[in-house]
C-alpha cells in the first residue's frame, strides 16, 4: 500500500472517531459506516485486510492494552464464567454455527462450514471495550465481556487451524484438535510466564522513561512474536504478560506512567479507528467475489448465518449462568445468585469485529491439489455481513436493552467515600513516615519546606472530602471543577508570562520548554487531585 491511502485512512478515521465522540452513536458504529459509505466513492484506494497485518502488528499492541487495563483481581474472580465463554462458547459457536451453515447453504462441505463457524465465534475486544466503556455497564459484566475477549482469540484461531485443516486435505482428527488446542493454550500461558517476570524487571531498572516506553511499545510484539515462534499461542502470551505489567504497573516509575498513559491512549485511539474503518472498507472486494451466490440467495444466508451466531450465544450463556450453581454446592456458597438480566446482556453485548476477518482472509485459496477452496468468497461473505450485523444490531440496541433491564447504577457517593477512606490511610501512614524521617538529623530540611510537604499530604487528604461538597448555586459547578477551573486560570497567567520573557529574551526556548512542563505536570496534578 502507498504512504498517502494509509495516510488518509488514518486520518480519515481519527476524524470520523472524534466526531463520534460528540455523537450519541458509539464510534465503532460510525467509524464502519462511514467505511461502507467511502469504499464506493470513485476514486477511493482497494483497501485489502491484510491478516499478515492485522494479526501480528494490530491485533497484540490492542490485547496489550486493554490487558494492562484489566484488572487482575477482578478476572481471577470471574475465571469459571470467562473460561466458559472464551473456550466453552468458542467451540460450541464453532460447531452449531458450521453445522447450521452446511445444513442452509447447499454445496457447501462441513469441513468448510466449520471453518466458516470457527471464524465468527469469537467477540472482538476492540468493539466489546468500546461499547461496554461507552454504555455503562456494570463492572461484573465489563470484566466477564472483557475477559472472554481477551482470551477467545486463542481459541478461535486454533479451532480454525484444525478446520482448515480438514478442509484443504493434509487430515485432522478429533486427538489431533485437542491435542494442537492444548499445545498452543499451556504454550501461550508458559511463554507469557516466562516473559513477565523479566520484562517488568526490565521495566523498574531502566533509568529513562523514554527507554521504558520504547520497551512498553515492544512488549506486545515481542511476547506474540515468541509465541509465534514456538507454535504457541501468542494472544495468550501477550494477555498473560499484559494483565501482569498492569497488575505490577505501581512499581513503575512515576514518569513511566504518565507517558506511558498518553502514548496508548494515542496508539489505541489510531489503530481501533482504523481498524473499525477497515472493516466497512471491505464490502466491494467482498461483493466483487462472491460469484454465484447473488442476490436474495446472498441474502437469505447472512441473515440465516446472523440469526444462528446470536441464538447460539444465548443457548450457551443462560446454562452456563445457571447449571454450575446447580452442580456445585462451593459455587453457590461462595457466588451471588445470578439474574436473568446480566445473562441477556452478556449475550447481547457479543460483538464480532476485525479479528473475524482477518481470520477469513487467511483462508487459504486452494486445497492439497490445486483446486479452489470451497465456498472461500461465500465464506468471506457470511463473515462480512455477521460483524456488520452484530456492530450494527446488536451496538446500537445494546445501550435500550441495558436501561431495559433496569440495573442498578453505580452509587458515586460510595465510592467517593470508599476513596477517601483508602486516601485517608495513605495519608496518615505518608505522615508517620514524613515525621519519622524529618527526625532525622540527615534529612534536617528549613520549617517552609517541610511545612510544604505537609500542605501537600493534607491537599491529597482533603480533595477527595471535597468533593461530596456541594453545587455552587451561582455557577452550577461542583467544588473540584471550581478547583479546576481556578487553577487553570492561575497557571495559564504564569504561562503567558513566561511566554513574554521569551518573546523579550529574557529567557531563552530551553529555559521557556522547562518551566512550561513545570506548569504542565502541576496542571495535571490538580486535575487529578480534583478527578
Amino acid at each position: 500500500m502507498d504512504v498517502l491511502p494509509l495516510l488518509l485512512l488514518v486520518a480519515g478515521s481519527a476524524a470520523v472517531a472524534g466526531a463520534a465522540r460528540r455523537t450519541p452513536v458509539p464510534a465503532p458504529l460510525l467509524l464502519v459506516a462511514a467505511g461502507l459509505v467511502v469504499s464506493y466513492v470513485p476514486g477511493v484506494p482497494d483497501y485489502t485486510l491484510e491478516p499478515d497485518v492485522v494479526l501480528p502488528l494490530v491485533l497484540p499492541p490492542l490485547l496489550y492494552k486493554e490487558g494492562t487495563e484489566s484488572s487482575y483481581l477482578d478476572l481471577r474472580a470471574q475465571l469459571r464464567p470467562v473460561g466458559l465463554l472464551s473456550v466453552g462458547y468458542v467451540l460450541f459457536a464453532t460447531f452449531v454455527v458450521g453445522w447450521a451453515a452446511y445444513l442452509v447453504v447447499p454445496g457447501l462441505p462441513l469441513p468448510a462450514a466449520l471453518v466458516l463457524g470457527a471464524v465468527v465465534a469469537p467477540t472482538d475486544a476492540v468493539a466489546a471495550a468500546a461499547i461496554a466503556r461507552r454504555v455503562g455497564l456494570p463492572s461484573r459484566v465489563t470484566t466477564i465481556l472483557q475477559g472472554e475477549s481477551l482470551l477467545n482469540d486463542a481459541t478461535a484461531i486454533t479451532a480454525y487451524r484444525v478446520a482448515v485443516a480438514a478442509a484443504v486435505g493434509e487430515g485432522s482428527t478429533w486427538a489431533g484438535g485437542i491435542g494442537e488446542f492444548l499445545r498452543a493454550a499451556i504454550g501461550g500461558v508458559v511463554v507469557g510466564l516466562v516473559l513477565m517476570v523479566p520484562i517488568h524487571w526490565l521495566r523498574t531498572h531502566l533509568t529513562e522513561a523514554l527507554l521504558q516506553n520504547t520497551l512498553s511499545l515492544l512488549i506486545p510484539f515481542v511476547a506474540y512474536g515468541v509465541a509465534e515462534q514456538v507454535h504457541a499461542s501468542g494472544v495468550l502470551a501477550v494477555v498473560v504478560v499484559a494483565v501482569y505489567l498492569g497488575h505490577r504497573a505501581w512499581e513503575v516509575d512515576f514518569a513511566t506512567r504518565l507517558q506511558e498513559e498518553a502514548v496508548w491512549k494515542m496508539v489505541a485511539f489510531l489503530l481501533e479507528s482504523a481498524v473499525f474503518a477497515l472493516i466497512g472498507l471491505q464490502l466491494p472486494p467482498i461483493l466483487h467475489g462472491l460469484g454465484t451466490y447473488q442476490g436474495a440467495d446472498a441474502v437469505w444466508y447472512a441473515v440465516a448465518v446472523f440469526l444462528v451466531v446470536v441464538a447460539t450465544r444465548f443457548v450457551w450463556v443462560y446454562p452456563a449462568a445457571f447449571l454450575p450453581r446447580l452442580l456445585s454446592r462451593r459455587i453457590r456458597e461462595r457466588e451471588e445468585n445470578p439474574t436473568w438480566r446480566a445473562p441477556i446482556v452478556t449475550s447481547w453485548a457479543a460483538m464480532r469485529g476485525v479479528v473475524s476477518l482477518a481470520i477469513a482472509f487467511s483462508i487459504p485459496a486452494t486445497v492439497h491439489g490445486g483446486a479452489p477452496f470451497p465456498q472461500r468468497n461465500l465464506i468471506l461473505f457470511l463473515t462480512f455481513t455477521t460483524v456488520i450485523g452484530t456492530l450494527v444490531v446488536q451496538g446500537l440496541t445494546l445501550a435500550p436493552v441495558i436501561r431495559l433491564m433496569r440495573f442498578p447504577g453505580r452509587d458515586r457517593q460510595a465510592e467517593t467515600l470508599a476513596e477517601a477512606n483508602a486516601q485517608a490511610q495513605a495519608s496518615r501512614a505518608a505522615e508517620n513516615r514524613l515525621e519519622e524521617l524529618l527526625s532525622d538529623e540527615r534529612n534536617a530540611l528549613p520549617p517552609p519546606l517541610a511545612d510544604r510537604l505537609r500542605g501537600a499530604l493534607e491537599r491529597r487528604r482533603n480533595a477527595v472530602w471535597e468533593r461530596l461538597g456541594q453545587v455552587n448555586p451561582v455557577t452550577g459547578e461542583s467544588v473540584d471543577d471550581t478547583y479546576r477551573r481556578l487553577s487553570r486560570e492561575m497557571i495559564s497567567a504564569e504561562r503567558e508570562v513566561f511566554v513574554k520573557l521569551r518573546d523579550h529574551r529574557y529567557i531563552d526556548d530551553e529555559m521557556l520548554r522547562g518551566l512550561l512542563r513545570r506548569l504542565d505536570l502541576e496542571e495535571a496534578a490538580a486535575y487529578r487531585e480534583a478527578s
